[in-house]
């Protein structure tokens, strides 16, 4: 008989400075994103569903910066990134800058079922199209409220406060299932006014994302060049390995992006056995997780 775990899951929303009439709207965004990847996993369902349906919702959130709400690129056009990871196998898809996928976390999936760990640009979009997964036009990721911004920025100096105060934003899941399997995943709008083909941490294996069957699952949020100086997810799962407690290995990874790489952010993360952590640095990380009776438990 196959043995029957305990689930859990985690999502985030990212590490920024939220404001504070938006809060109800990021807890709402997060509570929507528990709610579809607990009916999965609740139901038997996998790891991989779970984080993938916890992501759309997020992605579908206008106050997060992933998928719809976005921050615009220097050329006022959002450009998207994701990846999903797989910890028994340690199989992953990514895509990275594209403009076409209003929910880039389903291209990832797609990737990840072929040969290829990575998509990026009209390539990604190109293979979007071959899978059958819709085509957006690229106005229809734009959020006026961003599109305002990037004007502001436009026509003086770029400045954070014009973004609703997010200087960073992504958003990600972990999903433990009941077979005791664990896949995590992370999707981001990035950087306010970024350079056309900027490409940050989360689309990348170990930087953004990682997910290992032997030690556990992460997701990071914050300054992307930072972030990936130091693999901060393959460091925590690093840190998980050798037997730090979740809430250790993730305190830990934050100080390691603060001490050497003088980076803001934040991760969550399960551990083998499926029990959270989560650590930031910025004033605020909106972030839920499922208490072991089943309650929904969302920060801030």
């Amino acid at each position: 008989m196959t043995p029957s775990f305990v689930p859990s899951l985690i999502v985030h929303g990212g590490a920024w400075n939220i404001p504070a009439e938006i809060i109800p709207e990021c807890r709402e965004g997060c509570r929507r994103a528990l709610e579809a990847g607990w009916r999965i996993l609740t139901s038997a369902g996998s790891s991989l569903d779970a984080v993938e349906a916890a992501i759309v919702e997020l992605e579908d959130a206008p106050p997060f910066d992933a998928g719809f709400g976005s921050h615009l690129n220097r050329d006022g056009r959002v450009q998207l990134d994701a990846i999903i990871m797989d910890g028994q196998s340690l199989k992953s898809g990514a895509v990275a800058a594209v403009e076409r996928i209003r929910n880039p976390i389903h291209l990832a999936r797609r990737v990840m079922a072929g040969e290829h760990a990575m998509l990026v640009g009209a390539g990604a979009e190109q293979f979007a199209a071959e899978e059958g997964l819709p085509l957006c036009s690229p106005e229809d990721l734009i959020l006026e409220r961003e599109r305002a911004a990037w004007r502001r920025c436009s026509e003086s100096d770029h400045l954070s406060e014009f973004h609703f105060g997010h200087q960073h934003g992504t958003v990600g899941a972990v999903a433990f299932d009941t077979s005791g399997r664990i896949a995590a995943g992370t999707s981001t709008g990035g950087t306010c006014c970024k350079f056309p083909g900027r490409v940050g941490d989360s689309p990348l294996i170990g930087c953004g994302c990682y997910a290992d069957a032997e030690s556990g699952g992460i997701s990071c949020t914050g300054w992307g060049e930072a972030i990936m100086k130091i693999v901060m997810a393959k460091s925590a799962a690093d840190l998980l390995h050798a037997g730090k407690s979740p809430h250790d290995a993730a305190e830990a990874s934050v100080a390691l992006l603060a001490r050497r790489a003088q980076g803001t952010g934040g991760l969550i993360l399960l551990d083998r056995e499926g029990h959270p952590g989560f650590a930031f640095n910025t004033p605020h990380m909106v972030f839920g997780y499922v208490a072991p009776k089943g309650e929904f438990v969302i920060q801030p």
